[in-house]
């Protein structure tokens, strides 16, 4: 696979209003693949690659800003924008900067701070943040695995989800190392709570009940931030509810979607 520096990869498919999805941490858009398939029957899906994962080459910046800016160059001229996980943080960033390009947006197992402090206890354990860091510089692709561990723990079928999450991370090249590290610091060092408090877009928040990297505490005091967004949560779900629950989280996006469309 040729990774081109500065070049974000993007597939566009389907037809109607317009939809951008963001992966998350360690990953690449054809994790989305099955579930992006059944919302392009009724819009047209982008996906792209963070830089340095996937196809994506890798960018000079390493803010949230630079990255969020590297996919808007491939975005639509509007769009409802999806995040999962880390996506949902660069996609609040980029949504916050830019609203007229964000016809909505939707934080999927996302969160406003990854990393736990003492007046946010709704995210994962600084300390196991911290390790997983450090774990990185020896052994980036063993780091990774452990982390998609994390999202489908205590799940029922934990072990074949694994075996998917596993098969459609290994269908590109491992993401570039120096990505892998922006990636991480980019979740143990943000914090967009001013930023949830101030966007201008329609929101949604899809929350599992049972994720163990987003509590679902976050989701409800995340909504309270942001009293006008609207926060669906699927209780038996973990951090992969559209592999889990991919029925119940087409319809609910689709009729989000559907309410914030022009003339809608």
């Amino acid at each position: 696979m040729n990774r081109r520096a500065g070049e974000i990869h993007a597939r566009h498919f389907g037809a109607g209003p317009d939809v951008v999805m963001v992966h998350g941490w360690g990953m690449h858009g054809g994790v989305w693949r099955d579930f992006a398939m059944r919302l392009a029957e009724h819009f047209r899906i982008t996906l792209v690659d963070l830089p340095g994962h996937g196809r994506s080459g890798l960018i000079p910046g390493q803010s949230l800003e630079d990255w969020g800016d590297a996919l808007l160059g491939m975005a639509p001229a509007r769009a409802h924008w999806l995040g999962w996980s880390l996506g949902g943080l660069i996609a609040l960033q980029l949504a916050h900067r830019h609203p007229t390009r964000v016809a909505s947006l939707t934080m999927l197992a996302g969160n406003v701070r990854f990393a736990q402090g003492s007046d946010w206890p709704h995210a994962m354990a600084q300390d196991m943040l911290e390790k997983f860091a450090g774990d990185m510089l020896a052994d980036a692709h063993h780091t990774l695995l452990r982390f998609l561990g994390l999202q489908v723990w205590g799940l029922e079928q934990a072990k074949d989800l694994m075996k998917e999450l596993r098969g459609r991370v290994e269908e590109c090249a491992p993401p570039e190392p120096d990505a892998l590290r922006v990636g991480l610091n980019l979740l143990r060092g943000t914090d967009l709570r001013a930023t949830l408090a101030q966007l201008r877009v329609p929101l949604l928040l899809l929350i599992g009940g049972r994720d163990r990297l987003v509590p679902r505490t976050a989701g409800r005091s995340m909504a309270e931030m942001a009293p006008r967004a609207q926060i669906h949560e699927i209780a038996m779900a973990g951090h992969v509810p559209f592999l889990t629950h991919e029925a119940e989280c087409v319809r609910v996006l689709e009729d989000f979607w559907g309410r914030h469309e022009p003339g809608a």
